[in-house]
């Protein structure tokens, strides 16, 4: 008797996702540690100077936490209201954040109460930040107004009112000691420089704008509002350079890894997309359970922290690089004997033994071999198998038709195995790989269950269920073929009309060699 050949399953190429070296360098990144704050994450910074703490806004609280840490090393709490945007300054050493009541305060890392305090807006200040020579501050508002605040004298020293509504977002040149930028939901982004009394530049985003970011350089602008992401060139006058629709909602957040090489956008939609600055395109994406509205990568890019609705701050550490040295050193012994002789070839007077390798047969093959159809048309309706691998259960389907034996295996059923059956074909027999077997299973129980049909409220239920699913799949059928005349009918107009330009040409060129040749 010859060998039972184990049931080979037909599988489809599948388009994986291509594997780049931006892929592996951003799965780098360990399981994620979470860490519940008391509200949204609306403001997420990394202190410029090691160790890299990192500052976290969250309700009326400002919790700084250490690199590794999973409990806040410090917390300043002095807010009535919610505090918002808390930023370091580029020593590392102060701490300015906005609030609700429009209050702008200023915190010594190494204190707990407040340096300073600058009142001057009359509405929540959402946007606050450092200029690059460390002694003065920017801010922007719900009133409308962006300030320009004095460290030591605790001073306003100029307000802009150009913006029409609410300032949510800013940042500042580090090449330009005197040149901030805000963002407004009036769909405009403005470029203010401290030694003028009004804007010097205006650039229309189009949507309201949630997130600007400048590069190192200062030469390009990044603005984020809507689904859009959008970079300027400041030197150009405010020229779109390109338009990025990569997100499905509202994106809430940028930006730049310490090289500037890689920009990162995070959305309401669960994503962080990471693009390369020179191409513009996406290089990997991240997936989160609720939607983003802070994002931060720490100076040396070994942390992402990101910040969701639900107040949940999710941390990725990177995973450190072993020595290769160190590894070597540890293997060397093993590794040497493990591949003694895997390289030797056989000469010809040598003879050479096989050793007969034990084939492991599957439940379903086991039972195919035992001409049992019924079970094995059971074990490949489990739902490890129905769910996650169907064209194994479709492949079993196949061979038992081939067999001759899958009306025996389908009869006979009781009324849960019948539903099983039917959600099964009801859902798959609409996939062009699985519809030839599918059709004859589903018509075979149609014409085996056909006397039990009222019987069951159940199985009545899932016969309507297939009848409607085979039903749309028609329509769709029909309404492809139907595309498929009118585009015929297209195709073959254009033919007909380049044949009978090419025959005109032909036709003049005839005529003009007769009247040429009569001339002569």
């Amino acid at each position: 008797m010859a060998t039972y050949k184990p049931l080979v399953v037909q599988t489809v190429p599948k388009l994986g996702e291509k594997i780049t070296q931006d892929t592996l360098y951003w799965r780098g990144y360990k399981t994620p540690v979470q860490i519940k704050e008391f509200g949204a994450v609306n403001k997420i910074d990394f202190s410029p100077v090691s160790p890299y703490n990192y500052a976290v806004t969250a309700s009326s609280r400002i919790h700084i936490y250490g690199h590794y840490s999973q409990e806040p090393i410090k917390t300043f709490s002095r807010f009535k209201d919610a505090a918002y945007c808390a930023t370091y300054r580029d020593d590392g050493n102060l701490l300015v954040a906005g609030s609700e009541e429009g209050s702008i305060r200023l915190f010594d890392l190494s204190g707990r109460a407040p340096l300073r305090q600058f009142d001057g807006h009359t509405k929540a200040a959402h946007v606050v930040g450092f200029l690059s020579d460390k002694y003065r501050i920017f801010s922007g508002g719900d009133d409308y107004s962006s300030n320009l605040w004095d460290i030591p004298s605790g001073t306003e020293i100029i307000s802009y009112s150009e913006h029409t509504d609410y300032v949510r977002c800013g940042c500042a040149s580090k090449v330009n000691a005197d040149v901030f930028i805000t963002g407004s939901y009036d769909h405009t982004v403005k470029l203010f420089d401290a030694r003028t009394k009004s804007s010097v530049m205006t650039i229309e985003h189009g949507q309201p704008v949630e997130s600007v970011l400048l590069f190192p350089s200062g030469g390009l602008l990044v603005s984020a509002g809507g689904r859009y992401v959008k970079v300027w060139d400041v030197l150009k006058g405010g020229q779109l350079l390109v338009s990025l629709k990569n997100h499905h909602k509202t994106v809430t957040c940028l930006c730049l890894n310490s090289s500037g090489q890689r920009l990162l956008s995070g959305s309401l939609d669960r994503h962080v997309k990471i693009y390369s600055t020179t191409s513009y395109k996406v290089v990997h994406s991240f997936n989160y359970a609720t939607s983003i509205l802070s994002l931060a990568l720490s100076p040396e890019d070994e942390t992402i922290v990101v910040g969701m609705t639900n107040g949940v701050l999710n941390v990725k550490h990177r995973k450190p690089e072993e020595r290769k040295e160190d590894s070597q050193k540890k293997r060397q012994p093993s590794y040497r004997t493990c591949v003694k002789g895997r390289t030797y070839m056989p000469k010809q007077e040598d003879f050479c033994v096989s050793k007969p390798v034990k084939r492991v047969l599957r439940k379903y093959d086991k039972l195919l071999k035992s001409f049992q159809s019924s079970k094995a048309l059971d074990a490949v309706l489990e739902p490890p198998i129905r769910l996650y691998t169907p064209e194994v259960t479709v492949a079993v389907m196949q061979e038992l038709h081939r067999r001759g034996t899958l009306r025996s295996a389908l009869a006979g059923r009781d009324e849960k195995q019948i539903n099983l059956l039917l959600t099964f074909v009801a859902r798959r027999v609409i996939e062009p790989r699985f519809t030839p077997i599918l059709v004859t299973v589903a018509d075979m129980i149609t014409d085996i269950y056909q006397p039990v049909v009222g019987q069951s409220a159940i199985v009545d239920r899932q016969f309507l269920r297939l009848q409607e699913a085979i039903g749309k799949e028609i329509d769709y059928q029909e309404e492809l073929l139907e595309v498929l005349g009118m585009m015929d009918t297209l195709f073959a107009t254009f033919t007909k009309k380049r044949d009978a330009h090419v025959e005109e040409n032909k036709s003049n060129g005839l005529a003009e060699t007769i009247e040429t040749n009569m001339m002569n």
